[in-house]
């Protein structure tokens, strides 16, 4: 399920989005972090399974789109579905917006409407 981030969970967040290829610079990593907190248009999700946080899907928020930032999911979970779930969860809370990516998560949401 999609738990909205929350300060509290800056390292699980940290270290989910450092598994994005653009992210693997310490000070990129924490702009990204910068940008979540500090605009209100910029929204980060994690995906909680039982207990533990597997995944982290960010989006900006614009007025009749939603672009995926960022999305990530933990080495020893991939290729389970759960990337697709997350990006289903993120149409069923924004379901009067359209869905698009930018050029990093554009491949693999082309993936999940296959």
């Amino acid at each position: 399920m999609l738990v909205r981030y929350r300060k509290n969970y800056e390292k699980i967040a940290m270290g989910l989005l450092s598994f994005m290829p653009n992210e693997k610079d310490l000070k990129q990593l924490q702009q990204t972090m910068k940008n979540y907190e500090t605009n209100d248009d910029w929204q980060l999700f994690l995906w909680k399974q039982d207990e533990d946080f597997i995944g982290i899907i960010g989006v900006i928020v614009r007025e009749h789109a939603v672009e995926v930032q960022h999305i990530s999911v933990n080495p020893s979970h991939r290729h389970q579905g759960i990337g697709k779930q997350m990006v289903k969860a993120l149409k069923e809370l924004y379901p009067n917006k359209s869905l698009c990516a930018n050029d990093t998560t554009a491949p693999f949401l082309d993936k999940c409407e296959q």
